[in-house]
């Protein structure tokens, strides 16, 4: 190798490594450190800044190296981090696979895509390896549907604010009936997917036991058989705009029904357990490990959540 060409190579490496230590350079300076022109030095940096475009499509880290007017000299910046980290992706799968929440092939797609697209490829083997064996053993639902455009389609009208006609298939008695709601939201919980929307219907509105038009209703997207969005949109006046945010908070248990303030005391060992099961729950008291513990909740669930825990939770009201 060339003396000059050596001589360059080490006057990059040496450049690059103060800018990852985040050194700032004064072209002057080093120039004169090198015995090159400045010219020079500012081809160096122009190298650099290639190299880690180029580097980028690996790490997924976007650097590069800008002139600080402040400073009087270049540094090292990172303008993005466009791909998940190897412990952010492996977390991901974990919580996907753990949902239970697509059939099999879907699922593995998923990962693969996500592995493929989020994991420097130094990396994708060993993230794949940690998740191996759960893949294998990944047992689906026994609903077994492929939903994931009409989510998407779902979604769209909740933006838009557009009407659905749906045809839905009640749990209870299998019975396949005709709705036209307002869609307002899409949430996720414990293996399923729902679609919470108000009633267009006032005649069906009336078989429920809530009347209030405030309170949507809870529908599993797996039950949706048929759906069809309308060119037709509703109206929320802001006064009353849905929060979807609020709603999440109130809705754990994805049943429908009124806004339920329930107080209890709690006398298990795990007390955040509950605040985390309950968003909205407040801890009004503690005496001798025994909390006393207020919450707002939608729906009927919370009734059967309170009754699976045995003499752990004591009810004082619910109104």
């Amino acid at each position: 190798m060339k003396r000059q060409n050596k001589d360059k190579i080490e006057r990059i490496l040496g450049l690059y490594s103060k800018l990852m230590n985040g050194y700032i350079i004064n072209k002057a300076e080093v120039s004169v450190n090198y015995g090159v022109n400045e010219r020079s030095i500012q081809r160096d940096i122009e190298d650099i800044r290639n190299f880690l475009d180029s580097e980028s499509v690996e790490t997924g880290v976007m650097n590069t190296v800008i002139y600080d007017r402040a400073e009087k000299g270049y540094r090292l910046k990172q303008i993005y981090n466009r791909k998940l980290s190897n412990s952010e992706i492996l977390a991901i799968c974990k919580i996907l696979l753990d949902s239970r929440a697509f059939t099999k092939n879907e699922m593995m797609e998923m990962l693969s895509k996500l592995i493929d697209g989020c994991v420097p490829r130094v990396n994708i083997k060993a993230v794949k390896d940690l998740i191996k064996n759960e893949e294998f053993h990944y047992v689906e639902l026994q609903h077994r549907s492929v939903f994931i455009d009409k989510m998407w389609d779902l979604g769209k009208a909740i933006r838009g604010k557009h009407y659905v006609e749906i045809s839905y298939q009640r749990l209870k008695d299998k019975a396949v009936v005709k709705r036209k709601v307002k869609p307002v939201a899409l949430m996720f919980s414990e293996f399923y997917f729902y679609l919470a929307a108000f009633i267009e219907n006032e005649e069906v509105k009336a078989d429920f036991d809530i009347l209030n038009d405030s309170y949507p209703t809870i529908y599993r997207v797996d039950r949706v058989k048929k759906y069809k969005v309308l060119e037709e949109r509703f109206h929320i006046p802001y006064a009353n705009r849905f929060e979807e945010g609020e709603l999440r908070k109130r809705i754990q248990f994805m049943y429908g029904g009124k806004l339920q303030k329930v107080r209890f005391t709690y006398s298990g060992c795990s007390v955040e357990a509950v605040l985390d099961r309950l968003p909205t729950a407040v801890i009004e008291s503690e005496k001798d490990g025994v909390y006393t513990i207020s919450a707002e909740v939608f729906g009927k669930g919370i009734e059967m959540w309170l009754r699976s825990q045995g003499e752990m939770v004591k009810v004082i009201e619910m109104r």
